[in-house]
């Protein structure tokens, strides 16, 4: 494993300034700014990372009211994740060429409105078809919210403001399992989706009268259309073909077929980017290898996260019976163990260095899937699934900000914020793929409960390999006391 030991604390500052400075218009002066515009922001975001944990308690739900087939039901949420977090940098550029303000308030309308569909949705098609349009809303609002708060507030404020932001979008993830289970279990499954209309409704009108008028963008660009819809096409194909392997075969040719097609539009998009004036990743950016080697840690932690959700969700309500809320709280310790994580991993990367931290953290997760495969088909939740939770969650606290904060290590000032899009991206795009491939291996199974034994065999296997690039391919940074550590 090699060690790079940053010299002086002034390597890391960069995640205090992800954004260059707006235009001169949009600078606010040296003094405080009032916080609502913050309240504003932070309510917006709250409701994108909400929308993954969730609808996750509510599928069993969904699935048998709707109809769906076992094994489309994980479309629910990689419908929404994989274009999230597949355009989420075609949303920043947007942002940037057409305006903040203007970009936040089309992708808030379309949430909004995508969530009062998908809450009436009729059937499995329509409500994927509205996730879908949930996610180009989440990807058009989350860059351009998060470039408000950088150029609004300034100084001691602007450090504030994305602390905040942080423990917010962390918050999500803990409010969304017991939100999910009580809207599910007090009044119905289409309330996850309905709850966010008067939300977003409000939160409209107040943004019209509270953010300030978008900036005209000060030279001409272009958003690479071609390049974002070639990586989407290409992970929309990968993982089509790995959800619909349990049905056709994983050798059939419609399964092959489209795990190529997949891996040639990614190829193309690499193409691209080489070729076009102002790509969405400028090909020196993949040179950068404490950020790549990082992204890929994040994303395959990403989908071992998102993925047990889903998996320990389906296995809860489908196979012991419990109730939406049931489930829900009983996700609460694994929401508390990634906590206790991050805040072991706070005060011990400036000791013992990210890379030590990674490796711990993958062979956690990697533990905790173990426990999990090796569980009876019938469990109880203290000696069966509560370790697997626990071992699980502190794998993902320690080892996921570990590789945030190396990711973003040795990144110059003017590809910060390109930097961490490609961060947000593969934590997206790891969702979706680890979702899709772990529902996949699940409904492959004979039973929920021996292919949810199955599935989480793959995530160890996943895990043990995380484990492997960290030692090998991540380097290891030590932070300066005092740098700020998030999950999301």
């Amino acid at each position: 494993m090699s060690t790079t030991t940053p010299p002086r604390a002034s390597r890391f500052p960069l995640r205090h300034s992800r954004r260059r400075a707006g235009p001169a218009s949009d600078t606010p002066g040296d003094g405080r700014r009032p916080w609502t515009i913050l309240a504003l922001l932070v309510v917006a975001q709250f409701m994108v990372v909400l929308d993954i944990t969730i609808v996750n308690v509510a599928l069993p739900s969904i699935g048998r009211a709707l109809g769906f087939a076992r094994a489309d039901l994980q479309w629910v949420v990689t419908a929404y994740a994989l274009c999230t977090g597949g355009l989420v940098l075609v949303g920043g550029r947007a942002s940037d060429l057409f305006g903040r303000r203007r970009m936040f308030l089309a992708g808030l309308a379309l949430f909004t409105a995508a969530s009062a569909v998908s809450g009436l949705a009729p059937s499995p098609g329509v409500l994927i078809g509205a996730r879908v349009a949930q996610g180009i809303g989440a990807a058009a609002m989350t860059p351009a919210a998060l470039s408000l708060v950088t150029t609004t507030y300034h100084g001691a404020q602007r450090a504030t403001a994305l602390s905040i932001w942080g423990a917010v979008s962390s918050g999500a993830v803990a409010v969304g399992v017991i939100a999910g289970g009580a809207l599910v279990s007090l009044l119905s499954w289409h309330w996850v989706f309905l709850i966010n209309v008067p939300v977003g409704l409000v939160a409209f009108v107040v943004a019209v009268r509270l953010l300030p008028a978008s900036e005209r963008a000060t030279s001409a660009g272009s958003l690479d259309p071609l390049g974002g819809l070639t990586a989407v096409g290409g992970f929309v194909a990968i993982v089509y073909g790995l959800s619909g392997a349990p049905v056709h075969g994983w050798g059939s040719i419609r399964t092959i077929g489209l795990l190529v097609v997949g891996v040639v539009l990614l190829i193309a998009f690499a193409l691209i980017e080489r070729s076009v004036r102002e790509p969405l990743v400028p090909p020196a950016i993949w040179r950068e290898r404490p950020l790549i080697s990082s992204a890929v840690v994040i994303l395959g932690t990403s989908g071992i996260l998102v993925g047990s959700f889903f998996l320990v969700s389906l296995y809860t309500q489908d196979v012991l019976h419990w109730s939406a809320l049931h489930t829900g709280v009983s996700l609460l310790p694994f929401v508390g163990a990634i906590a206790v994580g991050v805040h072991l991993t706070g005060h011990l990367i400036g000791r013992l260095g990210s890379g030590p931290l990674i490796m711990a953290g993958m062979a956690l997760t990697g533990l905790g899937s173990v426990l999990f495969a090796l569980g009876p088909d019938h469990a109880r939740y203290v000696t069966d699934l509560l370790p697997g939770l626990v071992v699980l969650g502190l794998g993902v606290g320690l080892g996921f900000p570990a590789a945030s904060i190396t990711a973003m290590a040795e990144i110059r000032a003017d590809v910060a914020g390109l930097a961490s899009g490609i961060t947000s991206t593969a934590h997206e795009l790891g969702g979706a793929v680890g979702v899709a491939s772990l529902a996949a291996i699940e409904a492959g199974g004979s039973t929920v409960a021996a292919g949810s034994h199955a599935a989480f065999a793959a995530a160890a296997l996943a895990g043990a390999l995380l484990v492997a690039l960290a030692a090998t391919a991540v380097p290891s940074v030590r932070p300066a006391p005092g740098t700020a550590v998030a999950v999301h």
